[in-house]
């Protein structure tokens, strides 16, 4: 881990903590929500003995890069312009992009906006989403699963500030972390995050110093930059419009958990499997379900997903 090289880079009129090792071709790795740069340290060890100069940035709100106060400026548009800005700053044409989560989301959209900055493209866990042109996301989550679903919840700024500050952070990171139920997570507000189950102890993948290096970076910098990620979800919608029906026309490879919570969202399984997902990403060509394993699997199954990118992208 000392071999990661730390550094900040100004970029879209924020400052931007990025870590990176190695040289060669760059993968640009993208965490999700409550990640950091750091969920990535097995694939930039990995990879970067590989040939390959990994770079992975705290992402706007996040950890140790600036986070705006507006929830206004949390767009794709804004997370993607950090990222094109990076790139440029680093002086790097295009890359193998890498996402997680918010950052699969991201990646998504970045390479629907700049694909002649993309080789090629390995997500996890969220697959792609096409703009449904008749209603907002918040709304129709809000009908699918009702107020208490997670995303709903998010929405209103401070109340799940006030929610999380009831624990330190150290626990709620163990409860997102070895989160394994795969219903929709609806969480009533008599309950909270402090009712959900605390695990007795951690699984094999997930030590003290990690919990503690998340929970540690998030007592620094608070949640209210990751949530607004969020919280800008119909404001996406809205300015997403001109792009109904595209399409995302890089390489693709998809990989998810069969225990992820993103798989088992209702439609899911039959978008991704049944011609969906082939259909809104044409060149997608590769999809791994892989057993057993959940929503968090970069530090889950570290060498395994290292691998799963390897092979894909020695392609190109």
């Amino acid at each position: 881990m000392e071999k990661i090289e730390h550094t900040t880079v100004t970029t879209n009129c924020i400052k931007m903590h990025v870590a990176s090792i190695g040289s060669g071709p760059v993968i640009l790795f993208l965490h999700g929500f409550p990640e950091l740069w750091y969920s990535w340290r097995h694939q930039l060890l990995s990879l970067s003995s590989l040939g390959y100069r990994c770079v992975a940035p705290d992402l706007r709100g996040f950890g140790d890069t600036d986070a705006p106060t507006s929830v206004d400026s949390y767009t794709v548009f804004h997370i993607v312009g950090d990222l094109v800005g990076l790139l440029d700053g680093l002086g790097v044409d295009r890359v193998f992009l890498v996402g997680h989560d918010w950052g699969a989301t991201i990646a998504w959209y970045f390479s629907q906006f700049r694909p002649d900055r993309v080789k090629a493209l390995v997500n996890m866990s969220v697959p792609y989403r096409p703009r449904n042109p008749k209603v907002k996301p918040v709304e129709g989550l809000r009908a699918l699963f009702g107020d208490d679903y997670y995303i709903c919840r998010f929405q209103e700024p401070g109340e799940i500030e006030e929610d999380f500050a009831q624990m330190d952070n150290a626990k709620l990171m163990k409860k997102f972390f070895t989160w394994c139920d795969t219903r929709p997570p609806c969480i009533p507000k008599e309950i909270g995050f402090k009712g959900l189950p605390e695990p007795s102890v951690l699984p094999s993948w997930l030590s003290d110093e990690d919990i503690n290096y998340f929970a540690g970076k998030f007592n620094q910098k608070g949640f209210t930059g990751g949530l607004n990620y969020y919280r800008a979800l119909n404001l996406n919608w809205e300015l997403m419009a001109p792009w109904t029906g595209s399409k995302i026309e890089v390489p693709v490879k998809f990989i998810v958990g069969d225990l992820d919570i993103t798989y088992h969202t209702p439609g899911a399984k039959e978008y991704i499997h049944n011609g969906g997902l082939k259909k809104d990403v044409p060149f997608l060509q590769e999809v791994v379900v892989m057993e057993g394993v959940a929503h968090f699997l970069n530090q889950e199954k570290p060498e395994e997903i290292s691998m799963h990118i390897y092979d894909f992208i020695k392609k190109f």
